[in-house]
């Protein structure tokens, strides 16, 4: 052979392998991706064949309708003051059990709009509903949002409880889809309308419709069938005995999504929500703003039961008393007030969230957020003391700038040299400017979020001014940590739990032991606080015997605080408008103190005088 022959035979040679090389990832690839779906295939069947088994299991061994219709799957709650004489009895209320047929279809359109509309086309679960959570939540906020249908709420409601653990989802999922296998879609509805909760004790759309209309279900208007369909999302937020605005707009959400899914006219979409005549409630003691608060936790401190259990809690029946009254005869007209009192280890002794819980069960003292204005300067001050000035060190009121901010003086004067302690006792607008800004507003936040302030809190130079809003519970176990030397203190209001026959299911346990300052600092800081009553802002809160406390009162009459401590007791109070309109002639040293000292004087007339270090 010639050497072009020979060089033609190397060069194709070389160009098979070269195609052989390239051919072999390609070959690869679809070896894999054959595999891929393979397995993705053969995995698919068997979760299938898993789920299958799994719901066929369950609807076998699922109660019949009948069962089902009699099991009532609420819990009887006794709660109990400190002394053991019960204070309020919280339990289900159920109307009459009404069939499919005798439910408005008016109330079915409603819930379904609301809560499930593909109700009568799923099997159980919505698997359009999910895929549209999960890429809502992807391109989003992050977060999946809720995708439970009617027959998912109803198995949680019978059968699971209200964790959101991925457990408890699948389990549902299940159960979902054997209540779909096992009985009607109308079964189902009737199930859950009978049986769903509306808020106030009321389980079941005639419980509910006796409760905030005083008529039976079978009698509901479209309006009102709206206002109770708008309940289950949030029962507590949108109540009309509690907030009718809230449960107005919510209906009015209803009736436009029932609108627009073709199950009423436009006419009928018109009614005003807002005409609805509300069953008139009689009043109910202060003590409610407290279980509101407290009993919540019960889903955190106990395991999974429907049996009937007491709860013992911290709350002294007669100071709950005087704080209702010394809330209700201090309350400037038209504002609200609230106020809380915590024993020395966080007992909760009386809580009070507003001027009358039937009118507004919304909980100013654990739930609203408003500015302490200078009841704030407590972390100020705390700061400086930390970084090692001293009560009687001198320090000069006159004007500063800082950033472009200017303070004032509520006198609108400067008074010059003084000490810290004459600052503090005063409320001096420009002492605390300068002394946050040598410490650092940073070590300001740093030192609140320290004494349990969970609220945002900004950074800007106004900020020691008491710009920043909070709750006042934590304002409160702030303010008793200092009276603690600078140890923390962790509000709590549940002493026990125990079922009807004694046995205890929780018992609190005393919180383990955290400095917040030295304990210089926190003698220091009381010794301000002192001040401040004996011959300050605050002398509208003095007793009779040492106090210790704070004023705040924000721009324009907005707020106004006071937080102080005497014998072992620490009460915060808080009064304002919701609207946040100003109020005349309000002043932290007026009439929160004034309460503050009506209170107190009940609070501690048992207890020896103690003298602060």
């Amino acid at each position: 052979m010639d050497k072009r022959g020979s060089r033609r035979k190397s060069t194709a040679r070389k160009d098979g392998a070269s195609r052989a090389a390239a051919d072999e990832p390609q070959s690869r690839v679809k070896f894999w991706m054959r595999r891929l779906v393979i397995w993705g295939g053969a995995l698919a069947v068997l979760v299938a064949l898993f789920v299958g088994l799994a719901v066929v299991f369950a609807a076998r061994s699922m109660p019949g309708y009948y069962q089902l219709k009699a099991t009532q799957t609420a819990q009887t709650i006794v709660v109990r003051a400190r002394d053991g004489t019960e204070i309020v009895e919280l339990g289900p209320s159920y109307g009459k059990w009404l069939t499919s047929d005798e439910i408005p279809q008016v109330m079915k359109d409603a819930m379904i709009s609301v809560e499930d509309r593909r109700y009568y086309s799923h099997f159980g679960i919505d698997p359009y509903g999910l895929v549209r959570a999960v890429y809502t939540a992807a391109t989003g906020d992050r977060r999946v949002s809720a995708t439970s249908t009617i027959t998912q709420q109803l198995a949680r409601n019978v059968f699971l409880n209200n964790n959101r653990s991925l457990d408890r989802k699948l389990r549902e999922a299940v159960l979902a889809m054997a209540l779909e296998a096992k009985f009607s879609k109308e079964q189902i509805l009737e199930l859950y309308l009978n049986k769903v909760y509306f808020g106030g004790g009321a389980y079941g759309v005639d419980s509910a419709s006796r409760k905030f209309f005083s008529h039976p279900a079978t009698e509901l208007s479209t309006a009102e069938a709206a206002i109770i369909a708008g309940l289950v999302k949030a029962p507590s937020r949108y109540s009309p005995t509690a907030d009718v605005d809230a449960a107005v707009g919510r209906a009015q959400v209803v009736l436009r999504l029932m609108r627009e899914q073709g199950r009423i006219t436009a006419e009928q979409a018109s009614v005003d929500p807002s005409a609805v005549k509300l069953k008139q409630e009689a009043g109910q003691n202060s003590v409610r703003y407290f279980t509101d608060w407290a009993l919540p936790q019960l889903d955190i401190l106990l395991p999974n039961t429907l049996e009937p259990i007491e709860v013992w809690t911290t709350i002294d029946t007669g100071m709950q008393g005087a704080a209702t009254a010394a809330i209700k005869s201090n309350s400037p007209k038209g504002a609200q007030g609230a106020l809380v009192a915590l024993d020395r280890d966080g007992a909760i002794r009386a809580l009070v969230g507003g001027t009358d819980y039937v009118t507004s069960n919304f909980n100013r003292a654990t739930v609203a957020q408003r500015q302490p204005g200078s009841a704030w300067k407590l972390f100020v001050y705390l700061a400086a003391l930390e970084s090692g000035y001293q009560a009687d060190d001198k320090v000069v009121d006159a004007p500063i700038t800082i950033d472009g901010w200017s303070p004032r003086n509520s006198s609108g004067r400067f008074a010059g040299e003084m000490s810290v302690r004459q600052a503090f006792a005063y409320s001096v607008n420009t002492v605390a400017a300068q002394l946050g800004n040598e410490v650092g507003f940073g070590t300001v936040a740093s030192m609140a979020r320290r004494f349990g302030i969970g609220s945002d809190i900004a950074t800007y130079p106004s900020m020691v001014l008491g710009s920043s809003e909070v709750r006042l519970l934590d304002m409160t176990r702030a303010f008793a940590a200092v009276s603690a030397g600078g140890m923390a203190v962790e509000p709590y209001g549940i002493v026990k739990v125990t079922t009807t026959s004694g046995e205890t299911l929780y018992q609190h346990e005393k919180a383990r032991e955290t400095r917040l300052v030295p304990d210089y600092v926190a003698a220091q800081m009381t010794d301000l606080l002192q001040a401040a009553v004996q011959t300050g802002t605050g002398k509208a809160a003095q007793i009779g015997r040492p106090v210790a406390g704070k004023t705040g009162t924000t721009s324009s009459n907005k707020d106004g605080y006071f937080v102080g401590f005497s014998s072992g007791i620490t009460t915060g109070v808080w009064m304002g408008r919701d609207d946040n309109k100003a109020v005349s002639g309000l002043s932290g040293g007026r009439a929160p103190a004034q309460a503050f000292a009506a209170f107190m004087r009940f609070a501690v007339k048992d207890r020896p005088v103690e003298e602060f270090d």
